[in-house]
């Protein structure tokens, strides 16, 4: 009489498998080096440019609040951060929420002056 063999399952193609999904999905991924903090909807603009910094400022102005470089912090603690800039040519990227009222803007930009930073990018989408 014949013996019979437990069956078995070789991994090895499954593993293999596995391992060239996740080596896909990492090179085809796009990672952003930039992540906002605030739900901010932008203004459109049918003309305008990218621009591409080392070095670079983000400010994001909603009607719910401020945040500085993806940090969501009061207008003083933002005075304190902006203190700390040493290159006042360092350029400033605002996005603003369209509907966030006029007064609250040029509180901002009073404090981008007072730390004479005044090389300020404001922010839009693009029209389609």
């Amino acid at each position: 009489m014949k013996r019979r063999q437990p069956l078995s399952f070789d991994l090895t193609p499954l593993i293999d498998v596995v391992f060239i999904l996740l080596i896909f999905f990492i090179v085809t991924s796009t990672f952003r080096k930039d992540e906002h903090k605030l739900a901010v909807r932008l203004p459109s603009s049918e003309y305008g440019e990218s621009v591409n910094v080392k070095e670079e400022i983000n400010i994001e102005l909603s009607e719910s609040g401020v945040a500085l470089n993806g940090k969501v912090l009061t207008l003083d603690e933002i005075d304190n951060e902006l203190a700390k800039v040493k290159n006042n040519k360092t350029p400033v990227f605002s996005r603003i929420d369209r509907d966030v009222r006029y007064e609250k803007i040029v509180a901002l930009f009073d404090l981008l002056k007072k730390h004479r930073l005044e090389n300020i990018v404001l922010v839009a989408k693009k029209k389609k």
